[in-house]
């Protein structure tokens, strides 16, 4: 099974964005400045995509709003299941 790494808050990725940017700029390689910053080059494009132009305020707000949609899709699943399973009671199927 593959390690979990860390969990890093929105805020803490978009200043290690910044951090690599400049070790890029002062002649490091992307490899080196992502080995230094502790992630993979994986990660660093994946949060690159996600997190690009950010600021950490709106890295925060994304963060928060991609939660509540989680929390939101998960309610209406429920919800859904739950009217399934109501009108299987009201046509006598159980």
């Amino acid at each position: 099974m593959a390690k979990l790494g860390k969990r890093y808050k929105a805020e803490e990725i978009v200043n290690m964005l910044r951090e690599i940017d400049v070790m890029s700029a002062h002649g490091k390689t992307l490899a080196e400045a992502c080995k230094q910053s502790g992630i993979s080059e994986q990660s660093y494009y994946r949060w690159r995509k996600m997190y690009g132009g950010l600021k950490i305020d709106q890295a925060r707000k994304f963060k928060e709003m991609e939660a509540e949609n989680a929390r939101l899709k998960k309610l209406v699943a429920e919800l859904s299941l739950r009217e399934a399973m109501l009108k299987e009671v009201v046509r006598g199927n159980y």
